[in-house]
Order: structure tokens, then sequence, then C-alpha cells
């Protein structure tokens, strides 16, 4: 009696180790005897005690933080980068076999790729050209981690981080490229100006009928500022005649 309830025993306690259940986004690599045999899962799978194992793999999008990456661009600035990647396994078996730990392979491969990338740019493009940076990054592990049965769906440059030196001197580089444009703009305002008063000139110059018009203008504003002391400036054309009338007097007086 004895032995047949320790037989009964024995038999459940192999039943039940050899009923593994894996959860939606599992799958298990099957090895019989060591060699490789299939893939299974989800659900409730059977597993032969001593002559089979297997190897869980979680085959959902994992989020890794690339840690930040001493950096020196192309223009020879050191700056800190660190990064996010968005990764899952799509084989299984390749994740297990072609791989120690395709985690810890795919974090170091990313570390080195980010700083292989970054260095072929100039600081100026890793600022303003991050969407490119990103695809052309995503691409090149994505081609390595192929054999793994990984695919690398995203990668996010989050930080671009300076020294404090470094901070000053784009500052100071920034300054002096607004002054610049800030003068050019102003010097562009004066060019300008001068070709339009250039050609109110020339209209003038044609129609004296505009000039005497602009003439009561300049009068009538003159006028509206109240000023206690009023310059009436007068035209040329009205001196004229009297200077010609004192030049022939005074050339008269002298033939006497």
């Amino acid at each position: 009696m004895f032995s047949s309830m320790t037989l009964i025993a024995f038999i459940a306690l192999f039943l039940l180790s050899s009923i593994k259940i894996l959860k939606e986004y599992e799958r298990a690599v099957l090895f019989t005897l060591g060699r490789y045999t299939k893939v299974s899962g989800p659900g409730l799978i059977i597993v032969i005690p001593i002559i089979q194992t297997i190897t869980r793999v979680d085959m959902r999008v994992i989020v890794m933080d690339i840690p930040p990456q001493d950096v020196i661009s192309k223009d020879n600035i050191s700056v800190k980068v660190n990064a996010v990647l968005y990764f899952k396994v799509i084989q299984a078996e390749k994740a297990i076999i072609n791989v120690e730990e395709f985690f810890s392979a795919t974090s170091q491969l990313s570390q080195t790729t980010l700083r292989s990338v970054l260095g072929q740019h100039e600081l100026d493009e890793m600022l303003s050209e991050r969407d490119k940076l990103n695809s052309h990054i995503q691409r090149i592990i994505d081609e390595a981690t192929d054999a793994w049965g990984i695919k690398v769906t995203n990668v996010e440059l989050k930080d671009i981080d300076l020294n404090e030196s470094m901070v000053r001197v784009i500052a100071k580089q920034a300054e002096a490229e607004r002054n610049r444009r800030a003068k050019v703009i102003h010097a562009e305002g004066e060019l300008q100006a001068s070709k339009k008063l250039l050609d109110a000139a020339n209209i003038l110059a044609k129609e004296p009928q505009a000039l005497q018009l602009r003439y009561l203008q300049t009068l009538n504003s003159i006028a509206d500022e109240k000023n206690s002391t009023i310059i009436f400036p007068l035209p040329i054309d009205l001196i004229t005649p009297f200077q010609e009338v004192m030049k022939k007097y005074l050339d008269k007086k002298d033939e006497k």
C-alpha cells in the first residue's frame, strides 16, 4: 500500500513538473538532450523532465536606456550623449542560440554604434538633425542584430550635454552671429532707403510742382508742432532771381 502511494505521488510530481504554462507574450525555446527542437507557446506545453529543457523568451518591445557616452564630434567638440533604444525579439530561437545574452549584446552594440555615428557629425548637426541621426543609428543596429533574431524599432537621442566652457563658447558664437545679422539687416534697410530717396529726388527734379507741394506739406507739419520758433526754408527757385539781379548790379558798378 505504501509503495503504491509512493508511486502515485512520484507519477503526479513527474506530470506536474512536465507541465509549463507560458503567458501570451512568452515563447519557450525547447531543447531535447541539448539539441534545439522547436519554439513553443503561448499556453500550456509539456516538457519531459531531465530529457528536455526550455528557455523562456519575452517577445514584448523592450525599452533600453543607453548610458551617457563621451563623444568627440567632427569639429572636435566633446559632448556627452545618451539615448533610448526600442527593440523586440522576433525569432526566439536565434536570440537564444546565436548570442549568449541578447540584452547585454544589444546594449553594448548600441553604445559603440552611438559613439561611432555621432563622431562623424558636427555639433550643429547633432542638435538640428536628430531625426536623421536617429534613423541612421537605428538602421545600423537593426542590421547587426538581425542575426540574433532582434528587430530594432526605434532609437531616440535624449540629451546632448556640453561642458560649461563649451556652453560659454557657443553662447558667444551665437551672440556674434546675431550681431552680424542685425548689421546686415540694418545695412540692407539703409540701402533700400537710399534707393527710395533717389527715386523721390528724380521725381521731384522732373516735376517742379511736386517740389512746391512738398514744400507746403513741410510748412504744414512744422505749424502742427506748435513750436515757439519757426524757420521757414525758402526754395532755391525764389532766391535765384534775386541773386541774378544783384550780380548784374554789381557788374555794372564795377564797370563804372
